[in-house]
Formats: C-alpha cells, sequence, structure tokens
C-alpha cells in the first residue's frame, strides 16, 4: 500500500522516512553502487531537503518496500543541475504541469519475483500507480524521469512505456541516463492496473499508515526483548494468578521492594505489563 509523504506531513513518519532513505542506501549505493551521499546508513541529497513528495510502498508487515520522489521542475532538479549534459544544450524543462520522478528503487531482498503481491513486479507498478494519480490530483499532466536502459525496458514491458526521450542517452559512471517523458493518463493509469492485476485504491491514509509501520516496530521489540529471569517469570506467573486489585497490589509491591535486583529496562517492562492484569482483576 501507498503513502505520499510531502512537506505538509513528513513530520509525522521521520521514522518511515528513515527506513526510505535506508532502502535508497541499500540499492543506490550497496547493490548499484552509484556515487551517492551515504550517511548514518541512509542515502540523501540535497533534492531532499526541498520537501519533495516522496511516494512510499509499505508491505503488510509494515516494512518500507519501495519509493520514488517526486520534485517540480519549476525549481531545482536532477534534471536541469546534476544530469544536464543529457539534454545537449536544450534549456531544462520549466513547469508547473510538470514534475521530475527519480529515486525510484524496490527492495529486491525482501520481494520475490513473478507477479505475485509481494513481487518486485507489483511493488513496481503499484508505486507507478501511486505516483501518478497523486501527480493527477495535483494538476500535473507530464512526469520527465532520469532512467537507465534497464528501468526503460521494465516500464515497456509492464504498461508504462514512455511516450517520448528529452536529449539523448548518456553514460553517467557505471550506467547510462536517458530522460523519459510520461504522461499523466487516465489511460497510463489504467494500463499499469491492467498489467499488474491491482483493482483497488492503493492509498493508506497518514493514520493507517502510522498503524501499520507501528506495527513492525512493536513486533521488533518483542522480538528484541531478552529471555526472562527466573525472578521475571515469577512475577509475571504471579500476575497471571492474581484474582483481585489487592492481589496485584500486592505483587507491584514486591516488585518495587526488590528493584534493585532488576536493570531500569526490567523493572519498567514489569510495572508496565501488570496494567492489563489490574484492569482485569
Amino acid at each position: 500500500m501507498i503513502i505520499v509523504i510531502d512537506g505538509i506531513n513528513q513530520h509525522k513518519f521521520k521514522d518511515v522516512l528513515d527506513d526510505m532513505f535506508k532502502l535508497r542506501a541499500r540499492v543506490f549505493g550497496d547493490r548499484l553502487g552509484w556515487e551517492v551521499n551515504i550517511q548514518d546508513g541512509k542515502e540523501r541529497d540535497q533534492f531532499d531537503d526541498l520537501h519533495p513528495a516522496h511516494v512510499v510502498s509499505i508491505d503488510d508487515e509494515g516494512d518500507v518496500v519501495g519509493c520514488m520522489r517526486l520534485l517540480q521542475t519549476t525549481g531545482p532538479h536532477m534534471l536541469a543541475d546534476v544530469f544536464n549534459s543529457i539534454l545537449d544544450g536544450e534549456p531544462p524543462i520549466r513547469s508547473a504541469q510538470v514534475w521530475e520522478a527519480t529515486r525510484f528503487c524496490v527492495d529486491t531482498k525482501k520481494l520475490g519475483r513473478g507477479r505475485g503481491k509481494n513481487s518486485v513486479s507489483y511493488v513496481t507498478s503499484e508505486v507507478m500507480i501511486g505516483s501518478f494519480e497523486y501527480a493527477q490530483e495535483a494538476g500535473v499532466l507530464d512526469s520527465v524521469a532520469v532512467i537507465d536502459p534497464v528501468m526503460n525496458r521494465v516500464l515497456q514491458r509492464s504498461g508504462n512505456a514512455p511516450y517520448d526521450y528529452v536529449g539523448t542517452a548518456k553514460p553517467m559512471g557505471k550506467v547510462v541516463a536517458m530522460a523519459a517523458m510520461m504522461d499523466c493518463s487516465d489511460e497510463r493509469i489504467e494500463s499499469i492496473r491492467d498489467y499488474s492485476g491491482i483493482d483497488y485504491d492503493v492509498f493508506l491514509s497518514d493514520d493507517q499508515a502510522l498503524e501499520l509501520f507501528g506495527s513492525r516496530k512493536s513486533a521488533a521489540a518483542n522480538l528484541d526483548h531478552q529471555p526472562l529471569s527466573d525472578l521475571e517469570k515469577y512475577f509475571v506467573e504471579q500476575m497471571h494468578s492474581a484474582t483481585t486489585k489487592e492481589d496485584v497490589q500486592a505483587v507491584l509491591g514486591l516488585i518495587e521492594a526488590l528493584s534493585d535486583r532488576f536493570t531500569p529496562e526490567q523493572k519498567t517492562a514489569l510495572l508496565q505489563t501488570p496494567r492489563a492484569f489490574a484492569h482485569e482483576a
């Protein structure tokens, strides 16, 4: 499912953005070997500071598995300021109705091949649908994307072929780069949906996205929990056997009395866990 994170709601999604930047580091830095800026395991550049729209795919387990960045061409953007040699001396695109799509990637380690829901192909299509539908709502007519020949073939065989190209392909480090034009039309979106079999609304609300991502963090926290000591097990058993609020309070008092036996983290966990039993009792 898709969440769009922009300058309006980005304050809610710092953790999601961090995971997205980490995915970009793994893909562009580790797998593709691009010369990108990676700090603390996250790939960011100057264009991320311009409050672009990040189209992020989150799977059913709450993991970030795909993303794309959408940036207005009226200001700084990659085709104008980084890949301008592609333009062969022509002026860069400047239009409020043309957005630049860059930093597209998917988690190839987590996603499989084929056409199923947890496949690279499926998530690619979902990100594309989300990007074009979001752009449509903003009044955008066209998207320009700096891609390589491999991505160009992916687009062509997935119902999303570019309708034109800007300038000419140029070698950029280890890859060849080209600028592809794609219209944000109903026909294109329908073609991608037909190819992928995606017939549902791909967007999550902010609250749904936060809940889904939060469920992943809770599961990870449970996996990180260390085995219980014998004393911790004793208190858990006592709480399970408590039948009144007085019983619960007696166990809590004992935990406090023996607090020097626990680390601060253990004590916090023990004092928080019983609250559910106190409510039930």
